[in-house]
Order: C-alpha cells, then sequence, then structure tokens
C-alpha cells in the first residue's frame, strides 16, 4: 500500500487552524469627515484606518457619525448611514417625509438636500461618470452642467413635487402597505408617499389593508383618468375584493407563469405625449414623472431634427413613443423601424402605431434582430435601453450604418458613459447632452445625448 505523501508545515496549520470568518461590522460607529457624492445615492467618506464607507442621509462637507449598515473587516468599502450631523452643510434642511431617514424608507435618497442642491449632486454624478467611463469633460460633450428640473417641479425646499405615476407599495404579514427599506425586504409602513403623483395618492392604498398581497402597484395615468391596481399574491392566497376610493381595473400576477392577467377592468391605461394617445399594457414600460414623455420627445426631436423622407431606427422602442413622434415627423416617404423584446408592449407599439403604413415594430432582442434585417443605412437611431446600457456589440454595429444623428436617451449615467466611449471607438462624437431630473428627491436622472460622426464636427 502507498504511503500518503507528508503534508507541509503550512498544510498542516491549515487543518489545525480553522479558518475564521470575517468580522463584520455591521453597527460600528466611525465619525468622518464627508467628502463628494458618488453614484447610487450617497457620499464618500473614510474611517481613520482609511477603510471606504458609502454614507447615505449626509451632504459633502458635513461631519457625521455614520453607523455601518453593511460590510466587514477587509471589505473594499462598507455602506453607512449618517445617524448624527455634528457639521451640517447649508444645503442640509429637515427631511420633509416622516417617513425618510436612516433604517427606514428607501425610496428616497435627497430628502434631506434642498432641491438646488439635489440637482447639482447630479450634476457631478454625471460630470464624473463622463470623465472617468468616458474620458470627456461636460464641455466636450456639450453640456453646461445644468441639470434642468421639469415644468413644476421648482419649488422651494421642504416641499415635495408630487410625480411619481407608478407606486409599487410592498404589503407586511399584517397586510399593511408600504416601502421597502434601502437595500432591503423589511417594509416600511406609511400612511402617505410624498412624491406619490396625485393620481395614485386618491386611490387609498395605504389606507386599507391587503391581507395574502406580497405587493400591490398602483398606476395613474397622464392625460387620461385611468387607474389601474397589480396585485402580486403570496403563494396560495387568494385575492381580495378591490374596494378602493377612486374607479380602477384590477390586474394580477400569476403565480405559476409570472405574467400579468387582467381580472376586471381594462388591460392597459392610456397615456398621452406628443399630441398621441398611447395605450400601455399589463403595467408595460411607461416614463414614470407625468412630464417625463413629453420632455424626452422635445429633446429627442430637437437634437436630430428629423427631414421628411427620412429612414430611422428606434431602438428597445417599448409601446412606441419615439417611433409615434419620428413617424410624425419622416412623412409617408420616410420609414421607421422599431425593435422590442417585450410581447405585451410590442402588440401595444403595433396598435399603436397602426395609422403609420411605414412603421414597422420587430419583437426581440436589438443585438439579434436588427442584424437580420440586413439593415445596413439609416438616417436617424433613437436607443433607449434598460439601465444595463446597450453595450459594446450593439453600439459598433450601430456605428456601421451611417447615422446622421443618434439620439441616446439613458437613465443610468454610468452605462450612457461606457456607451458613450464605444461610440468614440466607433467615430461618432457626442454633440449635446442635456440632463433632466425628472426623479426628484432619488438620486436618478434622465440624459438624452445626441451624437453625430466624428469628422462632421471637425
Amino acid at each position: 500500500m502507498q504511503a500518503e505523501p507528508k503534508k507541509s508545515q503550512a498544510e498542516q496549520r491549515a487543518v489545525a487552524e480553522p479558518v475564521s470568518e470575517p468580522v463584520s461590522l455591521v453597527g460600528e460607529e466611525y465619525e468622518v469627515e464627508v467628502g463628494p457624492v458618488a453614484h447610487g445615492g450617497h457620499c464618500i467618506a473614510r474611517t481613520s484606518e482609511g477603510q471606504v464607507l458609502f454614507v447615505r442621509h449626509t451632504l459633502p462637507g458635513e461631519r457625521v457619525v455614520a453607523r455601518v449598515t453593511e460590510g466587514e473587516e477587509g471589505a473594499r468599502f462598507l455602506r453607512a448611514d449618517a445617524v448624527e450631523i455634528l457639521d451640517p452643510s447649508k444645503d442640509r434642511i429637515e427631511a420633509p417625509c416622516p417617513f425618510a431617514g436612516p433604517g427606514r424608507c428607501g425610496g428616497c435618497d435627497w430628502q434631506h438636500a434642498k432641491p438646488g442642491a439635489q440637482r447639482r449632486l447630479k450634476g457631478e454624478v454625471v460630470a464624473e461618470q463622463l470623465q472617468r467611463l468616458a474620458g470627456l469633460t461636460p464641455e466636450e460633450a456639450g453640456w453646461d452642467g445644468t441639470v434642468m428640473p421639469a415644468e413644476g417641479d421648482k419649488l422651494p425646499a421642504g416641499q415635495v413635487p408630487s410625480w411619481r405615476t407608478r407606486v409599487q407599495f410592498a404589503v407586511d404579514a399584517d397586510g399593511r402597505a408600504g416601502l421597502r427599506r434601502h437595500r432591503s425586504h423589511e417594509i416600511e409602513p406609511i400612511d402617505h408617499c410624498m412624491i406619490a403623483a396625485e393620481g395614485v395618492s386618491e386611490l387609498g392604498i395605504e389606507r386599507r389593508d391587503w391581507p395574502g398581497m406580497a405587493t400591490v402597484e398602483a398606476i395613474a395615468a397622464t392625460g387620461s383618468q385611468d387607474r389601474q391596481v397589480i396585485l402580486t399574491p403570496r403563494p396560495g392566497a387568494r385575492l381580495p375584493i378591490v374596494e378602493l376610493d377612486r374607479p380602477v381595473s384590477v390586474m394580477r400576477v400569476g403565480e405559476k407563469d409570472g405574467g400579468v392577467h387582467r381580472v376586471h377592468g381594462r388591460p392597459f391605461v392610456r397615456e398621452r405625449a406628443d399630441d398621441r394617445t398611447y395605450r400601455v399594457g399589463s403595467g408595460g414600460f411607461w416614463q414614470v414623472h407625468p412630464k417625463a414623455a413629453d420632455t424626452l420627445v422635445t429633446a429627442v426631436m430637437q437634437g436630430l431634427l428629423p427631414r421628411k423622407g427620412d429612414m430611422a431606427l428606434d431602438l428597445y422602442c417599448g409601446v412606441g413613443l419615439f417611433a409615434g413622434a419620428l413617424a410624425d415627423r419622416v412623412g409617408d416617404q420616410g420609414a421607421v423601424l422599431g425593435i422590442e423584446f417585450g410581447k405585451r408592449a410590442v402588440e401595444d407599439a403595433r396598435h399603436n402605431l397602426a395609422a403609420f403604413d411605414r412603421v414597422r415594430i420587430e419583437q426581440g432582442k436589438v443585438e439579434s434582430v436588427l442584424p437580420r434585417t440586413g439593415i445596413d443605412e439609416v438616417d436617424l437611431i433613437v436607443l433607449d435601453p434598460p439601465r444595463a446600457g446597450a453595450g459594446r456589440k450593439t453600439v459598433q454595429h450601430l456605428s456601421t450604418l451611417g447615422a446622421r444623428r443618434i439620439a441616446y436617451v439613458a437613465c443610468d449615467p454610468a452605462a450612457l458613459a461606457r456607451d458613450l466611449g464605444y461610440f468614440q471607438d466607433g467615430g461618432y462624437r457626442v454633440r449635446t447632452l442635456r440632463v433632466f431630473d425628472l426623479f426628484p428627491m432619488t438620486a436618478h436622472v434622465e440624459c438624452v445625448a445626441i451624437l453625430e460622426p466624428a469628422a462632421k464636427g471637425l
């Protein structure tokens, strides 16, 4: 019988000494000077040992006591909340919402900042992402650094715009509706959401019990009186009788297929933008701010300047918002191809744009469908990809189509900056960038970048 090889001293120690678990630092507190804002609704600080802290509920330049909420010794960074403000910023106000603050509702990032300061912080994040991921200064991107509020949102400090036309409420084990805490499945019961649009608030979701439900999503359409709730039951639970303060249609999420199914009322809501009505079914995507769709269509069309007879692409087209605007402007001699992955959204887009003979909507992933079309030349491109962005492969393909101008609509500045870098590699430059504060009180922004061939800008 062959003898077992002798273990080295290191191997013997590894057997003899149990591997120690990382030491959690959750609950530890540090007194820190707060540095710049970062992407994600927090600011950067460092412990006395040099470990990076991502701190929420604070502002640049403050001195605070930060309590760790996630992380362990040796981690690249820790997450923390500012639980005591020792030296406040001049931009700090008392959060108007009674449910905001450390350990509470995670829906808003900047309730404690003046409205102008919120927009300035968002602008700093966009500028940092452009520089770090695309190598662009604001000037090189054709941007003056301004983050523009939507019409009607420029309010004094302490007042909150009621803008969110779609709110998903989580429901706790007792059937109470609330909102999730930051990076948590825990629920903060609430009696009112300050950023919810009037059409959502008037339904009274928070004022009734929802036994057996996991979530209740409330939708208040813009430009119509359509109201809808989408119920997600817990496994095995029966739907409650829905009696709210306003007439609504009711949908439910199927336990087995995850699809959205009609219970009663219309299976869609009617939204209005660019003087056109759009059907949006089964909880499909539509911009959440009531002014967002018109704001973005205007920015895109002003940037593209469509001409009669143009051939245009609308990628990640949803229910056809930009395709409809393009079709109106390129006329009967022009053509628009929209591509969308969601089957229900494609059905809605085809319905919404049925009056245009030269609009075609294809279903599937952009990176798969576009090469199969055989299109090798277009005049204009609009792309409004999901938060992750379009990606290198898709951008490389788009860069070969010779578009006169490209409009890139983005809800994530990091993904936008990465893709702008890919477009630069493909021979395009950013002509203009506009940034809109369509998500007040949160860290999110919406950007519209207009690109053109780099040779044209020489």
